[in-house]
């Protein structure tokens, strides 16, 4: 199936031609009018008393109006209330309740003015009140005590606010109490209880008011019911609740929404049915909420009124109550007064046509003031709902108003008379372009204006004829419209309007399009569940459009599921599933039409219920249940499952009876004494099981012995004199009968003792007591009723209490593994003394010193289970060179035995942990200080401390690494002979007898030579720079050679401050990320009170931290946004101590002029030297500088014949090689000093092949130590670029 839609059609054709009649009588606002109301606030309005009153009021106008307002009837002087404001080039009011107003102050019906010299408009009479949300009245609250089937109504009684509140019943956890047919809330907010129930007993009923306006809720105290009781419960026949009595009447408005509500009381719960005497509930309008207890008309008319019955019934009987509904109507238009523009001297009138019930009274007001004393106007008359003009000046231009009112409301309506002489206007846009589909109306507008009302004629081309004839529509508001528009329609369109004062005309153009089509629509389709669909849509559409397809599934969208592809011209669906089934609608949409088309899909289902069952051959153990199967839903029913209800012991429980074949449709079913039955079957096929078929009627089986006893027979002490048996009880349907009981009975075993017995009910439990400890018992548990006993029972095996075990294991030996492992072995205990089940034996152990610092500390004892009568175990975790203890113990189900005496076991020595911390400082031009800590865990005795490290340079490569040993008992170091304004890394461990522990790195650079600074020779095709690397005597003098490496993670380091009295400059050093975000974390050092934190803009490496308390010690650190745990370490600065404050003027002091005047000198000095050396030319100077140096492995090389050669000006001016970032004139940049730390880290995973190639990255992993040579480091950024290897 097709169907069509034309957006250009008659829909759309009603709603433009509306919009230009609306648009046609509009005056353009550069004509002079009198006063339009633009905007106003509602009638009733209810405002928030805690906010700022605004009163709306805007209006047009030319000249633009002024604006005043009346409050009950008389002149409001807003100029005399300061709380008072109008807004600018606006009507508008605001009251200011927030500085000091109060909202009941201002209370009171508002209204509006606008005024020009042409008239008057006014509002409607706008009444301000605030909103209200009173507490509840505090009242004394009986609990209600309320036998079982009673009705019952909670009262609610909210208060009285403005607007009303809503109400809803919760409990103390605030959660809404759950409502039904029984139990409901009615339209006044008390809570209906049809019928109570024992579940009805609670304590926390309580009501709730919500004040929407306010946003507050009120709380009513909370309200107790009980329910007692009483065997039997008497069933009631309906009492109506609500409302009393047997008629009611009810007056509504119309257009509003009709409730009409009715409760009943009874048992079993009465059920609501709705009826109209003399007629039927309205359609589509008529709707039924609270459980059919409220009827619900919306949108009500006269219509409406009449005689609702609402009757309520249970299996007793029935109740009534009739309603009788009266519409009244408020005032509504039937005609509205309109705008009326005319020239002088013309006629025209103003109609006001209202309806209501009672009918309305119709009163006109020229400018705001009644007609009858308004000024006199020779032209006009009125004559009862209508105003009629004759001979109209332009005095006669004024705003009128209409006021239609009954004792239900009030319309107020503004029309103006505006008499003017105009030459026409055409106000649609020129060559205005306009598109519809062939075969369609056509609407091209000519919106207009003009006093006298201009004539409206029409030609199609430049020079074509009037159009007249059938073919064409001309509407009052200049509208040309084509009925039926064909592709010969298009072309160029002109618009000519005259009147008496002149002629203008417009051309607009208009476009025939071909319609949209679907050439091949999606067709029916069955599927089965799992398989796959595919529904066509190939289209046909204009060229010049964009065509747009669209797929809805029952008419809305499709599912959001990975399984619907939506192809250009296809919906497939891959692995259908039952909800698939449905209508599949094609829709193709172009900004001009909209085509759909649609199919239906099919998945064969699940199969419908069996229905008619029937019982036949009733016997006291069997029955023959058959039924009729219900549709198989296109595929085969395979087989039926029948389902049992126990009516009498388990209602409302269904239970797996047995299968049957498809092909079957009775069965002889197997049955229990003393069972209510009811049946029901299932229809089972490929794709799934029916829904439940409706329960067959009951059956009671006649009572007899027990058949079975009671599953899961236990016996386990709880103490060490008792035995408690357990047993799973039998279900209701198992006990066959009724006065189901149990024989309990019980025998030492092994002992020549007569059974004891006991009989119990209603209890899956019996406590022995008076036993010895744990010792055998011989249990059974039989099953009894009424009838007689069920079978003899096995027998089975049970305990009496555990007590705890009596001995401590013995022989315990340990025996070390490793410095971290040990294992323990013990005797076991004999059984007899363990008292109970043997569950196994717990390991006791602790740290009693270490061997190393020889100091205490608190004890913290571990423990390990071991399960079973094993008699050893391993103890790991255990900490180097440290001195233990531990003991056994046996453990049953009561708990643990005495512990057996402590064991002494010592661990051997282990590696060391890494130094606490690592410290350098004092930078030279040529040696660094290095500080460290001892290993917060030795796990021995030191034997040693080793440093390696190795030069980095300023494109992340590495040089050799040097390794020294240091003595245990040393704590610092100085290392000399270092190069200048060079980055050093540094690795550094501790060492035992066992070996080396794991290392800590860290980063330093020397100073920069400030003196002259020699120039890099370039390698010769060797891809890196070189530099002079003078060694200290435990280094060795070599050529390095380097690998690039990539930075491991970032850091901040190099924290540095100033401090003054009341601020302190911190800067630092960052290696990390570009555009990383910093913060400086400081506080009073020795405070426990929280950092405070300060955020540094942009992503510079200082601050100044301002407001400090002089003569004060601070503690700081630096970190980065969005790492986590990113800080620098901690540094401490004392400000200054406070001084008198005094101004000095730093300019006139003597000293500061000498220093001036000398640093002035020095850069004189320095620009002379430079200019010389710049203009020297021929070969650089370098002589002075490599005679300096005794190895000639660091003297440049000539590549032709490996003589030692000279650096020349031509060496001076090449690029720099990869890697080096040092500037031509031999300056080193800022930019380049600076440290980047994304380039290194702590952490090394780079190795190297045999040919020394480097084959790793760095990562955020740990960091492992480098091996000799040039194997794996990381590369930190460059300090100098005088001092790089490229």
């Amino acid at each position: 199936m097709m169907k069509k839609k034309r957006l250009s059609a008659s829909k759309a054709s009603l709603v433009l031609f509306l919009c230009q009649m609306i648009s046609a009588l509009d005056v353009p606002l550069d004509l002079s009018q009198p006063p339009t109301i633009t905007q106003q606030s509602p009638k009733d309005y209810i405002v928030d008393p805690r906010e700022n009153i605004v009163i709306q009021c805007e209006a047009k106008g030319k000249p633009p109006p002024s604006f005043s307002w009346t409050r009950n009837g008389t002149h409001f002087d807003i100029d005399k209330d300061a709380q008072v404001t109008m807004k600018p080039n606006s009507g508008t009011l605001v009251i200011n309740i927030m500085n000091g107003g109060k909202a009941e102050a201002y209370e009171g019906i508002y209204q509006c003015t606008a005024r020009n010299e042409r008239g008057a408009a006014i509002s409607n009479n706008i009444v301000i009140r605030p909103s209200r949300s009173p507490l509840w009245t505090k009242e004394k609250l009986e609990p209600h005590q309320v036998r079982e089937g009673d009705s019952l109504v909670l009262h609610c009684r909210p208060p009285v606010g403005l607007p009303p509140p809503i109400i809803f019943w919760m409990d103390n956890a605030f959660q809404r109490l759950p409502q039904s047919e029984r139990v409901s809330q009615g339209l006044n907010g008390d809570l209906y209880f049809s019928n109570v129930q024992p579940e009805d007993t609670r304590e926390d009923y309580i009501c709730y008011a919500r004040f929407n306006h306010t946003q507050t809720i009120q709380q009513k105290q909370p309200i107790s019911v009980k329910v007692f009781s009483t065997k039997p419960v008497t069933e009631k026949q309906p009492i109506l609740l609500t409302p009393t009595g047997s008629t009611s009447t009810k007056v509504e408005l119309r257009g509003s929404v009709l409730l009409l509500e009715c409760i009943a009381a009874g048992l079993p719960t009465p059920g609501i049915h709705w009826i109209k005497e003399g007629g039927e509930l309205p359609a589509n309008r008529t709707f039924f909420e609270n459980f059919k207890k409220t009827l619900k008309i919306i949108d009500v008319s006269e219509a409406d009124s009449g005689n609702y019955k609402c009757i309520a019934r249970n299996i007793l009987g029935s109740a009534y109550h009739v309603i009788s509904v009266t519409v009244k109507a408020a005032p509504y238009w039937i005609t509205a007064p309109r705008n009326l523009v005319l020239s002088p001297g013309e006629d025209g009138t103003l109609i006001c046509r209202a309806n209501g019930n009672p009918k309305p009274n119709i009163s006109w007001l020229a400018n705001g003031v009644p007609i009858a004393i308004a000024p006199e106007d020779p032209s006009r008359k009125v004559d009862g709902d209508t105003i009629i003009f004759s001979h109209v000046q332009e005095r006669s231009s004024a705003v009128y108003q209409c006021n239609a009112s009954n004792e239900y409301g009030y319309l107020l309506a503004n029309a103006f008379v505006n008499v003017l002489a105009e030459p026409p206007r055409i106000l649609t846009p020129v060559n205005k372009l306009y598109q519809v589909i062939a075969d369609s109306p056509a609407l091209l507008d000519c919106a207009y204006f003009g006093s006298p009302k201009p004539e409206i004629e029409w030609f199609k081309g430049v020079k074509g004829s009037i159009l007249r004839g059938n073919e064409y529509v001309f509407h009052d508001n200049g509208t040309l419209e084509i009925p039926v528009a064909q592709k010969d329609s298009t072309g160029t369109y002109t618009c000519v309007a005259r009147n008496e004062l002149g002629k203008i005309q417009n051309e607009v153009q208009l476009e025939v399009k071909d319609p949209t089509m679907i050439i091949k629509q999606p067709e029916y389709k069955v599927i089965q569940r799992y398989g796959q669909v595919s529904f066509e849509c190939i289209i046909k559409h204009d060229s010049t459009l964009l065509a747009t397809v669209t797929w809805l599934k029952d008419n809305d969208e499709l599912p959001d599921d990975e399984r619907f592809l939506v192809g250009k011209d296809n919906l497939t669906i891959m692995n259908v599933t039952d909800k698939d089934d449905g209508t599949y609608t094609c829709i193709v949409n172009t900004t001009l039409d909209s085509v759909s088309a649609s199919a239906v899909l099919t998945v064969v289902a699940r199969p419908n219920p069996p229905f008619d069952l029937e019982l036949t051959g009733q016997l006291e153990r069997s029955v023959e249940l058959s039924w009729i199967p219900g549709d198989e839903n296109n595929s085969p029913i395979t087989s039926f499952v029948i389902e049992y209800e126990d009516g009498l012991h388990e209602p409302g429980v269904w239970h797996y009876q047995t299968e049957v074949p498809g092909t079957q449709t009775t069965v002889q079913l197997k049955l229990s004494p003393y069972v209510n039955y009811s049946f029901r079957v299932i229809a089972v096929n490929e794709i799934g099981r029916s829904q439940p078929s409706e329960p067959s009627e009951q059956y009671l089986t006649k009572s007899a012995n027990p058949d079975e006893n009671p599953s899961n027979v236990q016996g386990i002490g709880s103490e060490p004199d008792n035995l408690v048996i357990t047993w799973e009880p039998l279900k209701g349907f198992q006990s066959n009968g009724p006065g189901l009981q149990y024989k309990v009975s019980w025998r030492q075993k092994d002992v020549d003792d007569e059974w004891t017995s006991v009989i119990v009910a209603n209890v899956s439990k019996y406590i022995v007591s008076g036993t010895p400890t744990f010792v055998p018992y011989e249990i059974k548990v039989q099953a009894l009723n009424d009838l007689g006993y069920a079978p003899e029972p096995s027998e089975v095996i049970g305990h009496s209490g555990e007590d705890l075990p009596m001995v401590a294991p013995g022989n315990v030996q340990v025996h070390v593994i490793n410095s971290t492992l040990a294992k323990v072995h013990w005797d076991p205990v004999p059984l007899k003394t363990v008292r109970g089940h043997l569950q196994g034996y717990k390991v006791y152990y602790w740290k009693v010193q270490s061997l190393s610092r020889r100091s205490r500390r608190h004890v913290e004892k571990k423990i390990l289970t071991f399960r079973g009568n094993k008699t050893f175990g391993m103890l790991p975790g255990l900490e180097p060179y440290s001195s233990y203890k531990l003991n056994v113990r046996v453990v049953n189900g009561k708990g643990e035995g005495p512990a057996s005496p402590d064991k002494v076991f010592k661990t051997p020595e282990g590696v060391p942990s890494s130094p606490s911390f690592l410290k350098i400082t004092n930078p030279t031009l040529d040696s660094l200080t290095l500080e460290w800590g001892s290993p917060t865990h030795p796990n021995g005795v030191l034997t040693s401390y080793v440093l390696k490290f190795q030069p980095i340079n300023n494109t992340h490569e590495l040089g050799p690494l040097v390794e020294i040993r240091i003595p245990a008992n040393e704590s610092s170091l100085i290392l000399k002979n270092l190069n200048y304004s060079t980055r050093y890394k540094f690795y550094f461990n501790a060492q035992t007898s066992v070996g080396s522990g794991s290392q800590i790195t860290e980063e330093a650079v020397t100073i920069m030579d400030e003196a002259g600074i020699l120039r890099p020779a370039v390698g010769a095709g060797k891809g890196y720079s070189e530099t002079l690397f003078a060694t200290s005597p435990v280094m060795h003098t070599v050529r390095p050679t380097f690998y690039k490496v990539q930075p491991l993670y970032p850091r901040i380091r190099n924290v540095t401050t100033a401090a003054a009295e009341t601020y302190a400059n911190i800067s630092w050093e960052y290696e990390g990320p570009d555009h990383a975000n910093f913060y400086v974390e400081y506080g009073v050092a020795g405070s426990k009170e929280d950092w405070k934190k300060e955020i540094v803009n942009g992503s510079r490496s200082f601050f100044v931290l301002k407001g400090l308390t002089p003569g004060t010690a601070y503690k700081v650190r630096v970190g980065a946004e969005g790492l986590s745990g990113f800080r620098s370490s901690e540094d401490v600065f004392e400000t200054g101590p406070a001084m008198a404050s005094r101004q000095v003027d730093i300019a006139t002091q003597g000293w500061f002029i000498g220093l001036m005047c000398a640093v002035a000198l020095l850069i004189l000095i320095l620009l002379i030297v430079c200019f010389i050396r710049r203009n020297k030319g021929g070969k650089y100077p370098v002589k002075e500088k490599e005679d300096a140096h005794a190895d000639p492995e660091i003297q440049p090389m000539k590549e032709d014949d490996g003589t030692f050669g000279e650096y020349s000006d031509a060496e001076d001016h090449k690029p720099l090689k990869k890697g080096s970032r040092t500037p031509s004139d031999r300056t080193v940049k800022k930019e380049d000093s600076d440290d980047s730390l994304v380039d290194y880290g702590e952490g090394v995973n780079g190795q190297f092949n045999e040919d020394g190639s480097f084959i790793g990255q760095y990562s955020g992993k740990k960091e492992k130590e480098p091996a000799e040579g040039n194997e794996s480091s990381e590369a930190p950024s460059p300090v100098n670029a005088m001092n790089s290897f490229v």
